[in-house]
């Protein structure tokens, strides 16, 4: 496999998990896979080095591992060892587990990052990576293979919004709305469904006291429900003949 046809298999998945809301430009993704892996698919599809870390489950990691050779700087020395790195069923779940882990706190300024420069050094920043020179090498893969030319897609024209359905475990808990491919629902009545604490800071719904995407209408703030789902765990699917996007625990 070709560098290019490396890119050219991952780049629509990567576009794809930003439309869903990921904070990863597409280019920064695929810069780190590049790094990761030397442009290589894995069978355990972990293209950017997660490690099992507590052996936490998610939504789209079920457990799986291997155990493999890497190397780490310490003390401005690199280190060969040994780790157990997560394998996951297909390279969209390790995108999608890596947006949950994006959502720590250590993590703010890659999800605020307002450019792919900016965002690869907020990565080496926050310690995902001990390489001192890793948004240096990312910056340089971006600029080698123009991959920002993956950050802006054309967009085909939208449909109209339509209402959907919400359920959650299987009961219908509310109306939801799409615009733009995006789904929105009601955060209060969904988000405590979930276990959540549900807030308002006055501009924006807080779900466990951090800040959502918002949407006003009648005095009822809605949100993206896949984000809030995935934030808490919880998987989503969507039923097109019901017209009813399923949340389960």
């Amino acid at each position: 496999m070709t560098k290019e046809q490396f890119l050219a298999a991952l780049a629509p998945l990567a576009v794809r998990a930003r439309s869903e809301g990921s904070p990863f430009f597409p280019s920064v993704r695929l810069a780190q896979n590049l790094l990761e892996t030397g442009g290589v698919i894995h069978p355990w599809n972990n293209l950017g080095g997660i490690k099992v870390g507590n052996g936490r489950l998610t939504p789209y990691w079920r457990g799986q591992a291997v155990n493999k050779r890497t190397w780490e700087v310490y003390d401005g020395e690199r280190v060969d060892v040994s780790a157990d790195f997560r394998a996951y069923d297909s390279v969209y779940d390790y995108y999608k587990d890596q947006d949950l882990l994006m959502q720590r706190p250590r993590y703010a300024r890659v999800r605020v990052a307002s450019t792919p420069e900016e965002q690869a050094q907020a990565l080496q920043d926050s310690g995902y990576a001990t390489d001192p020179n890793y948004a240096v090498k990312l910056i340089d893969l971006i600029r080698a293979y123009d991959l920002k030319r993956f950050d802006e897609p054309v967009r085909p024209p939208q449909d109209e919004p339509f209402t959907v359905s919400v359920e959650v475990n299987g009961e219908e808990v509310g109306k939801g709305f799409v615009v733009d491919g995006q789904t929105w629902g009601p955060a209060r009545i969904v988000g405590t469904r979930l276990g959540a604490q549900i807030g308002w800071n006055g501009k924006e719904v807080t779900v466990n006291g951090t800040v959502h995407p918002t949407m006003i209408i009648e005095r009822t703030g809605y949100v993206p429900l896949r984000a809030l789902a995935e934030s808490l765990g919880a998987r989503v699917h969507w039923d097109g003949a019901r017209q009813t996007v399923g949340i389960d625990t």
